[in-house]
């Protein structure tokens, strides 16, 4: 767990892929138990030490992850969130370059019910699903895979893998969504990149960048940025 912000309210943690952000099914450690471990240790607090889930990120995608250190700030970054107050840019590979270099992305998206954890998306209304709204920009390209930055407009389940899958585009590894190989360590060539957000006690501006991951592809997708 690698973190890069704290204060007396909030923590923002680069999340590593694999990691799960809340608990479920499967029992591993979720990440909001690992930092409530963390911060226990680090200021020898005796009892139990509050930490909140504000948002969520995919299992197999890393980035930042933004956790609430106290109710008043747990309060107040749903409302955030829910209100679009939080800016979330993000980067990822894939082996098909866009159409158009930039543009926005607007589709209704539904999540299918049973075991399928899997979300479509339509290109006009539809019952049951949401509409999905993001701007994308293509940011530089190597000889096999295109560095995108996506910018979420809505937040829904999936969002970005499914809508970039739509335009013919899926993540690098996706399988589930449409890629044709998985990567290696089961996750997909997407990070939450960027964050920014008025602090929700002090009002300041909070604004955070992610570490490029250090492998060999991503390396060199930073290195082709035409920006």
């Amino acid at each position: 767990m690698e973190v890069l912000y704290e204060d007396n309210h909030i923590v923002v943690v680069n999340k590593a892929p694999g990691e799960i952000v809340q608990g479920d099914k499967t029992g591993d450690e979720p990440l909001a138990d690992t930092l409530r471990r963390w911060l226990k240790e680090k200021y020898a607090k005796p009892g139990n030490v509050f930490v909140g889930v504000v948002h969520r990120l995919d299992r197999p995608v890393g980035g930042l992850v933004v956790f609430a250190k106290t109710s008043k700030a747990l309060t107040r970054l749903n409302d955030m969130f829910r209100n679009g107050q939080v800016h979330k840019t993000y980067w990822a590979l894939t082996r098909n370059l866009p159409k158009q270099p930039e543009g926005e992305l607007t589709g209704y998206i539904r999540t299918l019910g049973g075991d399928t954890n899997k979300s479509v998306c339509y290109s006009s209304a539809r019952e049951g699903a949401k509409e999905a709204r993001l701007r994308y920009r293509l940011l530089g390209s190597t000889d096999r895979f295109h560095l995108i930055e996506v910018e979420l407009l809505t937040g829904r389940k999936h969002q970005i893998r499914v809508q970039l899958s739509s335009i013919g585009c899926p993540i690098k590894g996706d399988l589930k969504y449409g890629d044709k190989r998985s990567n290696p360590d089961g996750s997909i060539s997407l990070i939450a990149r960027h964050i920014e957000f008025v602090h929700p006690v002090s009002k300041q501006l909070i604004s955070i960048t992610a570490p490029v991951p250090d492998d060999p592809l991503w390396q060199a997708a930073l290195q082709t940025q035409n920006i």
